[in-house]
């Protein structure tokens, strides 16, 4: 099947009439009708009903329209690399991340280095972990952070930190006096907590059944970010990632330890096969070297704060 007869067919459709498209594809109206004339020869059907000189899709038209779509999904995103490319060379490095790494502490690692100066351009793009998978597996993404519950399958991947929950409560929270929080005591206050799919989630019901309580869950969502921003806002308390909770510390959020081992797994995963640039390689260092001392500082926080109780 010829693409410019399937370009023609879509923008005919897309557009609502055949002139219009011949505006869009800047050809002639007679040349339109002449590739949708091959086309539905092609096909060995009619693909549009024509009445009083106007065009009307049949609904083969309407269930075929819906396949050409996808495969313009693909030449579009080929489009867009071409264009990448004419811009930016090679230098460019696409960086797909769960929302619990890529709102905070990507930009951290980011903002300690010179994009400018290196000649190179970074797109991050933030997103489900799932959909992380997904942007790896279609080549879309040359780096992915996600979860450590998705499925690995036809990735290149290494464990890039596996850490441990901390409670984040609202300013001025009675838990705040508190020098280690446990699952009683969340269960005496509004409980904020991620979606039952989440492998953090389904740990931490775990956690709740064996100290026979059952938390007051007042809001379900699927990402530590979110946590965050509602503990700000006073809706409730809950158990988040360590390192999503370092950004909201100058939001007067008050973390605490938690009594118990609920952990958080975070994968680096990459297509299988591509081997990675020096800048990319470069920047997995960096990036693992700013976890460490991200971490360290929660710590360091932690300590303090517990030390200005006693």
């Amino acid at each position: 099947m010829l693409l410019r007869e399937i370009e023609v067919f879509r923008a005919v459709i897309t557009s609502g009439s055949a002139s219009k498209a011949a505006r869009l594809l800047g050809v002639s109206q007679p040349a339109i009708s002449q590739s949708l004339r091959r086309l539905e020869e092609h096909a060995g059907m009619p693909l549009f009903q024509r009445v009083r000189g106007k065009l009307h899709p049949t609904q083969e038209a309407e269930a075929l329209l819906a396949e050409v779509n996808r495969c313009f999904v693909g030449l579009d995103a080929i489009e867009h690399r071409l264009r990448s490319l004419r811009q930016f060379g090679a230098g460019r490095l696409r960086i797909a991340s769960l929302p619990g790494l890529g709102v905070g502490f990507l930009p951290r690692v980011l903002g300690g280095l010179d994009l400018q100066k290196r000649k190179v351009t970074v797109s991050l793009q933030i997103m489900a972990s799932r959909e992380v998978r997904a942007r790896l597996l279609a080549g879309e993404a040359d780096i992915g952070l996600m979860a450590d519950e998705v499925s690995l399958l036809g990735l290149e991947h290494s464990e890039f930190a596996r850490y441990n929950g901390v409670v984040a409560l609202p300013p001025g929270h009675p838990l705040a006096r508190r020098k280690l929080i446990t699952p009683q005591d969340l269960a005496r206050y509004p409980f904020l907590s991620l979606n039952p799919e989440d492998g953090a989630s389904a740990q931490l019901d775990g956690i709740f059944q064996a100290h026979g309580v059952t938390p007051s869950t007042v809001v379900e969502t699927p990402f530590s970010l979110s946590l965050c921003e509602l503990v700000r806002h006073g809706v409730g308390v809950a158990v988040v990632n360590p390192v999503t909770a370092l950004d909201y510390l100058d939001h007067g959020v008050v973390l605490r330890r938690f009594s118990e081992k609920l952990e958080y797994g975070c994968i680096l995963a990459m297509p299988a096969g591509k081997p990675l640039g020096s800048f990319a390689q470069e920047l997995l260092g960096i990036m693992r070297a700013r976890l460490h001392a991200d971490l360290q500082g929660l710590e360091a926080v932690l300590d303090r704060r517990l030390a200005q109780d006693t």
